[in-house]
C-alpha cells in the first residue's frame, strides 16, 4: 500500500540498492572471533561424539556377552540392536561423507599431501570415513555450503534420511512412552518460525541452517546432528538390552518360594523371610503355615520371623494351601534353613574397585559362615583368577574403564550345592605411565657434578602400589647453551658421546630428553613424557 501511494524516486531506489549491497558485504564479512568459536564448539562436539561411541560399543559388547551365555534368550533383542547399529552406521557415514564433500569443494587438502612441517593445530580439520584427515582451508566460505546443501539439495536429502531414521528408531518403542517422544523431538527437523523483521518470511529447515552459512558453522551443525543420532542409538539399544531380562519372566508351573532378607543373621537379630507362591493368582491369596501357625500376609507373601538366640544352622518347614481354578485346595510343602553367627564385618572401598592390566591384582574374598576352601571365585571378560592361600590374584585380560563387563563372582559349595554368593563389578585400567627421571628428578634444575655421576635415564611409577617395574629402552638428549647438539641412546644408559657433552656444559645450559620409550615387566612398551633440566 505504501509503495502505491508513495512511488520510489530514483534516489530512493539507489539508496535501497546500496543497502542491499552493504547487507551482502556484511554477511560475507564473518568475524574471526565467530569462526574461532565454531572451531572450539566443533572440537568439543568431536570429543563428546567419541565418548558416546565408546558407550555404545560397551552396550553392544554386553549384548555379545549375553548372547554367548544364552543365545535363545538374547537372540531377538540382539537382532534388533544389530539392525539399529547398521542403520546408525549408514547414516553417520553419509554425514561424514557430506562433510568431506563440503571441505574438499571449498579447497580442503588431505593432510598426507601437505608438507611434513605443517602444524595441524593451526587450522581446523575433519576426519573422513576412511580415517584420513582433511585440513579445512576456507572455514569462512559461504558459497560452497549454499551451493552443495541448497542448490544440489543435499540438505533436503539429509533431512529425508534423518526422518526415515527417526521413524525406524521409534518402532522399537511403545507408543506414548517418554523416550519415544524424546527421540521424536531430538531428531526433529522443523522449519523456522515466521520472522516479522524479515518481512514475515518463513525459512524451511534447509535454508535456516545451511544457506549463506560459513563452512565451519555447517560442519559444526553436522557434528551436532551426529551426536543427536548417536544419543538416540544409545537410548534405543539400552532399552533393548533392558528387555532381555524383562521379557524372560515366563511361568509354567506352581511352586513354593522362600525369599529371605538374609540366610545369615547375627546373634540377637531376627531372621525374616517372605514366603509366597510363584505365579500366584492376584485375585486370591494362599494360606501359609509354619510350624502349624498361620502367617500374616503382605502383598500375597507370608512373613516369617524368628529370633536368633545362639549360633548354628536352623531348619524350618511349612505348608502353602492354594485354591486351584477348579476350587480344590492343593498343598505345597516347603523347607528352609538359616545360619546364625557371631558378628563380623568385611569392609570394601566401593570407590576403589579398580584392577590394572598386566599385574597380579590381590583380591580378598570372604563369606561369613563358609570356609574359604568351599568358595569358588571367577572373573568375567576373559580374565583369570589364581588362588594364593586364602586370597586370590586376578589377571584381567581386557580394558574396561567403566566396569560394565568385568565382575568377580563368588560361589559357595554347601551341602553339595553350588550357590551364588554375589558379584562385584570392577573397572580395568592400564597401569599409569611411569615418569622419566635423572637423579630421581623429573625435571627442574640439576648440578653438573650430579649429572656427571648419573648412569642414565630411569622410569619410575610414582605412588603405584603394585610391584611392576619399567626399564627405559631408548632416549634422545639435546643440549643447548654455547652450542646445540643431539645424541641418541638405545638403552637407559648415557653413551660416551652424551657424557662428553655433559662435561662441556656451562651454568645455565639446558638439557632436553625426549623420544623416551620404556618397557614394563608386563611386556608393554610406553612412550614417556619429555623432561628437561637447567644446569646450575
Amino acid at each position: 500500500m505504501a509503495t502505491k501511494n508513495c512511488p520510489e524516486t530514483p534516489r530512493q531506489k539507489m539508496i535501497n540498492m546500496m543497502y542491499l549491497v552493504l547487507t551482502a558485504l556484511l554477511a560475507l564479512n564473518v568475524a574471526s572471533e565467530v569462526l574461532e568459536s565454531f572451531r572450539i564448539v566443533d572440537t568439543s562436539l568431536g570429543q563428546t561424539l567419541n565418548n558416546v561411541k565408546r558407550k555404545n560399543d560397551q552396550i553392544y559388547g554386553a549384548f555379545d556377552m549375553a548372547y554367548r551365555q544364552n543365545p535363545a534368550k538374547v537372540k531377538d533383542w540382539k537382532d534388533k540392536a544389530d539392525q539399529v547399529k547398521v542403520k546408525t552406521s549408514v547414516l553417520i557415514t553419509k554425514i561424514i561423507d557430506l562433510k568431506e564433500q563440503l571441505v574438499l569443494a571449498s579447497g580442503g587438502v588431505p593432510l598426507k599431501s601437505i608438507q611434513p612441517d605443517f602444524k595441524l593445530k593451526e587450522e581446523p580439520f575433519i576426519v573422513n570415513s576412511k580415517g584420513d584427515t582433511i585440513v579445512m582451508k576456507k572455514e569462512d566460505d559461504l558459497n560452497t555450503p549454499s551451493e552443495i546443501m541448497i542448490k544440489q539439495k543435499k540438505a533436503t536429502d539429509l533431512r529425508n534420511l534423518i526422518k526415515e531414521y527417526r521413524e525406524y528408531m521409534v518402532t522399537n518403542l511403545e507408543a506414548g512412552s517418554p523416550l519415544r517422544e524424546n527421540i521424536l523431538k531430538q531428531l526433529d527437523t522443523p522449519d523456522g518460525r515466521i520472522d516479522l523483521s524479515e518481512g514475515g518470511e518463513k525459512k524451511n529447515w534447509e535454508s535456516l541452517y545451511f544457506e549463506s552459512k560459513p563452512l565451519i558453522a555447517v560442519v559444526t551443525l553436522l557434528s551436532k546432528i551426529q551426536i543427536d543420532i548417536e544419543n538416540a542409538e544409545t537410548n534405543i539399544i539400552s532399552t533393548l538390552y533392558s528387555q532381555i531380562d524383562a521379557a524372560s519372566f515366563k511361568f509354567n508351573r506352581l511352586g513354593a518360594r522362600i525369599l529371605a532378607k538374609s540366610t545369615y543373621v547375627l546373634e540377637g537379630d531376627q531372621f525374616e523371610a517372605e514366603i509366597y507362591l510363584a505365579a500366584e493368582d492376584t485375585t486370591q491369596q494362599p494360606e501359609i503355615y509354619v510350624n502349624n501357625t498361620k502367617l500374616s500376609m503382605r502383598d500375597g507373601m507370608g512373613i516369617y520371623k524368628a529370633t536368633a538366640t545362639h549360633e548354628g544352622t536352623f531348619k524350618w518347614d511349612g505348608l502353602i494351601k492354594y485354591k486351584t481354578p477348579e476350587g480344590n485346595i492343593k498343598p505345597y510343602p516347603f523347607k528352609g534353613e538359616y545360619q546364625v553367627g557371631k558378628p563380623s564385618v568385611t569392609i570394601s572401598p566401593t570407590k576403589m574397585n579398580v584392577m590394572y592390566m598386566g599385574v597380579a591384582n590381590p583380591i580378598s574374598v570372604s563369606v561369613p559362615g563358609v570356609a574359604s576352601q568351599n568358595l569358588e571365585v571367577s572373573v568375567s571378560n576373559g580374565g583369570r583368577m589364581e588362588k594364593n592361600g586364602d586370597s586370590y590374584f586376578c589377571y584381567p585380560s581386557k580394558l574396561d574403564a567403566l566396569g560394565k563387563n568385568t565382575a568377580i563372582s563368588v560361589f559357595a559349595n554347601t551341602n553339595g550345592i553350588k550357590r551364588p554368593m554375589g558379584s562385584m563389578a570392577f573397572r580395568v585400567k592400564e597401569v599409569p605411565p611411569p615418569l622419566a627421571t635423572i637423579a630421581g628428578l623429573n625435571g627442574g634444575t640439576l648440578k653438573k657434578e650430579d649429572l656427571l655421576v648419573e648412569g642414565g635415564v630411569f622410569a619410575e611409577l610414582k605412588d603405584f602400589d603394585f610391584d611392576l617395574k619399567f626399564h627405559v629402552t631408548q632416549f634422545d638428549i639435546t643440549v643447548s647453551g654455547a652450542y646445540v647438539k643431539t645424541s641418541s641412546s638405545k638403552s637407559n644408559k648415557f653413551t660416551d658421546e652424551q657424557k662428553s657433552m655433559f662435561g662441556k656444559l656451562a651454568t645455565g645450559s639446558m638439557i632436553y630428553i625426549d623420544n623416551i620409550m620404556a618397557k614394563g615387566d608386563d611386556g608393554s612398551n610406553r612412550p614417556l613424557a619429555n623432561i628437561f633440566f637447567k644446569i646450575k
